[in-house]
């Protein structure tokens, strides 16, 4: 007989008596349990420990703010965690997992109407379940030439991008990337509106407000479940422009980045572009089993004959341009002539460029595929663009994983003022040592990083609590403070605990 799980420290009555108050609530059909279809859903799609560890015991399936603040209240009264979840959650990261093992899921995927449009305004009011894909129809549906300023799957949650920040994309780093007015409901039941979206009246969703900018507060945390959030949008430009460079050599990544850099700042190059790795770009096109069969990581003499047989470079640079016509040929003109000072470097573009524009595209990001189980395990550590970085990062990345037997597949975001170095781990779902083994070289790259100064933006459930504690200063005085915050506004410790490395009191130092 299949035991229940159960939240930690959750009596099986109580949380028999939470679910019955959660089906009154809610309706029946929106609680689900093991019984029900679909529950496996709210677990690591990809495990990297025993399958279901980060697993939820039950789901909910709110379709309103009222359904959310009766949840909250709810299991604030029974003392049942709850760990929200939105559409599109990347595998690589946990997906739609709780931290903390068996707490209950908040699926907020009905809850995905576009609020608001405001083309004047320059945003959109949207709740949780709205994705990329959703909010376009929603605008051409409406006629306006409009587009959201953000990137992101078109599967994914425009919400959760924003509060993840997990893909760059236009207006990523700078002073205008704080998210417009919010919606949150806090664990008591309590919503607040902020920025100017907390007017009496119906407001602007506009992050500018009077006193403190607490929207920020909410990015990545668990002091609320955010329910309607402000986006940007934009006029959607007259034409696109795709382009790619491939730089043959290892070291070229440097001189890519530095010629990149004086780009972002001035704005010629707006958005994020991507550089990938060659074998990154080689999982799209086939597994590793099409190129090396033998151990250990792929030699480097069949990573040349791959890069000639697709065409590719050691590293590939991916981008577009986006506005008038007349201002795409000013920018490529000039950035352009700056990439071809990288050495090696062969440049495509789309439309008008030179070389050709058979590889402008980036290949979709499979880097599971690479083998014939595969999952992922990644990390994000973040540094400033200059070439001796990345080349720094990527030295540490390859070396520790080819310490570890595994293959280096990675990709950089290449921002004004920081470089996201997105490392991914492949490992075989099918063997308990390949994962742990995935898992450990993943831990040791979030020591090495910190003791080189990179710090680690974004985590699987199961490292969370090890990057956080690279935030030392001061005796992770950050930590300390975020936990004052979680003990303030959660007082019985039921959002998401543990996420981030912020554990409500009940649980601290639990080991969970």
């Amino acid at each position: 007989m299949k035991v229940r799980r159960l939240p930690p420290g959750v009596d099986g009555r109580e949380f028999t008596r939470a679910l019955a108050a959660f089906r009154v609530a809610l309706g029946p059909r929106w609680v689900l349990t093991e019984g029900a279809v679909g529950l496996p859903g709210y677990a690591d799609p990809q495990p990297v420990l025993d399958d279901g560890h980060f697993g939820a015991s039950a789901a909910l399936m709110p379709g309103s703010v009222e359904d959310v603040r009766a949840a909250v209240r709810i299991a604030g009264a029974f003392g049942v965690p709850l760990s929200p979840v939105l559409p599109g959650r990347d595998p690589g990261f946990g997906g739609p997992a709780p931290r903390l093992p068996g707490a209950v899921a908040v699926d907020l995927a009905r809850m995905n109407r576009v609020v608001e449009v405001d083309p004047a305004g320059g945003y959109a009011v949207v709740e949780p379940g709205v994705t990329f894909h959703d909010l376009a129809g929603h605008i051409a549906g409406l006629g306006l030439d409009q587009r959201v300023d953000l990137d992101g799957p078109r599967w994914g949650s425009v919400l959760g991008e924003v509060l993840e920040r997990s893909a760059g994309g236009p207006g990523f780093e700078g002073a205008d990337a704080s998210p417009y007015g919010m919606e949150v409901v806090l664990a008591d039941g309590d919503v607040v509106r902020t920025g100017t979206a907390a007017l009496t009246g119906s407001g602007p969703w506009a992050p500018y407000g009077c006193g403190p900018a607490l929207g920020a507060m909410f990015a990545r945390s668990a002091f609320g479940i955010v329910t309607k959030l402000g986006v940007r949008l934009r006029p959607e430009p007259a034409a696109r422009r795709a382009y790619a460079v491939a730089v043959p050599e290892e070291d070229g990544l440097g001189p890519l980045v530095d010629a990149l850099r004086p780009l972002l700042r001035d704005r010629t190059l707006i958005g994020t572009p991507t550089v990938r790795s060659v074998l990154l770009d080689a999982a799209a096109a086939g597994g590793r089993a099409r190129y090396h069969r033998g151990a250990g990581p792929v030699p480097d003499s069949v990573v040349r004959t791959l890069m000639a047989d697709l065409g590719i470079g050691r590293w590939n640079l991916y981008g577009e341009l986006a506005g008038a016509p007349a201002v795409i040929d000013a920018q490529w003109t000039v950035i352009r002539d700056a990439l071809a000072a990288v050495p090696g470097a062969r440049i495509s573009c789309a439309e008008g460029g030179d070389g050709g524009a058979e590889h402008v595209r980036p290949p979709a990001d499979e880097a599971d595929g690479w083998l014939p189980y595969g999952g992922r395990l990644d990390l994000t550590p973040v540094s400033p663009v200059t070439g001796a970085d990345a080349l720094a990062q990527y030295a540490l990345a390859r070396d520790h994983a080819h310490a570890y037997g595994l293959d280096y597949l990675g990709a950089f975001a290449v921002g004004a003022r920081a470089l996201h170095h997105r490392v991914t781990a492949v490992f075989d779902r099918r063997h308990a040592d390949d994962r742990a083994r995935a898992l450990e070289l993943c831990e040791a790259l979030v020591r090495a990083a910190a003791e080189a100064g990179y710090g680690v933006q974004r985590a699987h459930p199961a490292l969370m609590d090890r990057v956080a504690a690279t935030y030392g200063f001061n005796d992770h005085a950050v930590r300390r403070l975020g936990e004052r915050i979680k003990d303030a506004l959660d007082a019985e410790g039921i959002l998401a605990p543990g996420k981030h490395g912020i554990w409500p009191r009940r649980y601290r130092g639990l080991g969970l």
